[in-house]
């Protein structure tokens, strides 16, 4: 057979399981004898326009876009109802809301990243960080664990030999009276000599991080009232049975208790980077004018919003169902608020929960996380405090590459007289791939 000219590009198709499509280059090398020079010429030009090496796709016929364009137009007019219903649903907040007058108090914030937020580059034993840092940069727990960390182990790593607690989460399993692990979450299971699921060790991140607020709470001596803010919801489903509920009587006990005794105010909050409830009404709010104002304002989300936006309505469900005869609160310990802290109009709202038992003090609570959100960096009007704690908890640069190293010299040591393949290994670059896909 003929060769032909290697200048046409081959087929070659690039997509990914969401349907987005990286690259796409359509040309089949049987047919490159039937292109005269007229042909060729015509293929040249539409690859030069179809397809762009600095492209990241390749682009949409215009019969195509024009089909897609028609049934957007079709299904966005028949749910239009939708809209509709939202906007109905989010008018009476336009009465509710309500204007934030500044206050002053020392607002610090806890938060924890774990080996997801630090993108370990060559790991064989998915080893994941868990660190707990505040925005005071005082670190409350560093420690690494691995999904196939025996949790037997573990639990007992909570404890002396006397049986007493020597970490944050193992008071939090005395004071819940559990003794193991599996016992506090069901997402943890106990030893079977099956493989686990990885996903356990976000699960014992997010309740060494419910551990350290229990003991923030219950046991430092604040020099004045403070305002802890959470990143996250006040809000959990990982614990098992009532413990959740049985955690969130426990902070109530000791806030009332600090102000019983030390004369100190203690207020908590949560916020979320992203909330279903304000994706959910967001449009609707800005076509009705809500939270339209010159000032920084909030406004109380009603549970029946919140059941509409979440898959399962217990994660908005507050004591009020119980007090109506309905199912008892497990879950949340929040009640969730709307929040504008910047002066103009189109500035960023945010979804705030406030501890359930402090609610009908959102006007101080919010007075006082104003003051340290108007100057938020880099992200404009979100509390400087929970920022801070994030910098604080982030492994970069220097730190990130002692903690890669010892990651390195940890294998090399397991792998006795194999260790020089590893040093090979570092030296030919790891994955290719890396370089141009990140």
């Amino acid at each position: 057979m003929a060769s032909h000219s290697s200048s046409f590009p081959p087929l070659s198709l690039f997509g990914s399981r969401d349907g987005s499509q990286r690259e796409m280059r359509v040309f089949s090398p049987t047919h490159r004898g039937l292109l005269d020079a007229a042909a060729r010429g015509w293929y040249a030009t539409w690859c030069e326009r179809a397809y762009c090496p600095w492209s990241d796709h390749a682009m949409i016929d215009p019969d195509s876009l024009e089909r897609l364009s028609a049934e957007l137009r079709e299904r966005m007019a028949d749910d239009k109802k939708l809209l509709d219903e939202l906007r109905n649903e989010v008018r009476p907040l336009r009465a509710a809301t309500r204007r934030i007058q500044p206050r002053s108090a020392t607002a610090i914030s806890l938060v924890g990243t774990d080996g997801g937020n630090n993108r370990i580059e060559f790991d064989p034993f998915m080893a994941q960080l868990v660190r707990v840092v505040d925005s005071s940069a005082n670190e409350y727990c560093l420690e690494v664990v691995t999904p196939t960390t025996n949790t037997e182990d573990l639990s007992r790593k909570q404890f002396d030999a006397s049986g007493d607690p020597v970490t944050a989460l193992g008071e939090l399993m005395a004071y819940l009276g559990v003794g193991h692990l599996w016992n506090l979450t069901p997402m943890i299971q106990r030893p079977s000599g099956e493989p686990a699921k990885p996903s356990w060790v976000q699960v014992y991140r997010e309740i060494v991080e419910w551990a350290i607020l229990f003991k923030l709470v219950r046991t430092k001596d604040f020099g004045t009232d403070t305002l802890i803010v959470v990143d996250g919801f006040l809000r959990s489903k990982v614990f098992k049975g009532d413990l959740f509920a049985r955690l969130r009587q426990g902070l109530e006990e000791a806030i009332q208790r600090q102000e019983r005794e030390s004369r100190r105010r203690i207020f908590l909050a949560g916020i979320a980077k992203h909330s279903k409830v304000l994706q959910r009404y967001r449009l609707a709010m800005v076509l009705e004018g809500i939270m339209d104002h010159d000032y920084s304002c909030y406004v109380e989300i009603p549970r029946q919003l919140e059941e509409k936006a979440y898959v399962w309505s217990e994660y908005a469900r507050g004591d009020e169902r119980e007090q109506e005869g309905g199912e008892a609160n497990k879950f949340v310990a929040g009640k969730m608020f709307f929040v504008k802290f910047g002066s103009r109009r189109r500035d960023p709202i945010w979804a705030i929960d406030l501890f359930q038992p402090q609610a009908s003090k959102a006007q101080e609570v919010l007075g006082y996380l104003l003051a340290d959100s108007v100057d938020g960096f880099p992200v404009p009007f979100y509390p400087r405090c929970l920022q801070r704690a994030h910098e604080n908890a982030a492994l970069v640069d220097f730190d990130m590459d002692i903690l890669q190293q010892g990651i390195f010299s940890a294998i090399r040591n397991s792998l006795a007289n194999d260790a020089p393949i590893l040093d090979t290994f570092r030296l030919a670059g790891g994955d290719p791939s890396s370089r141009r896909y990140s």
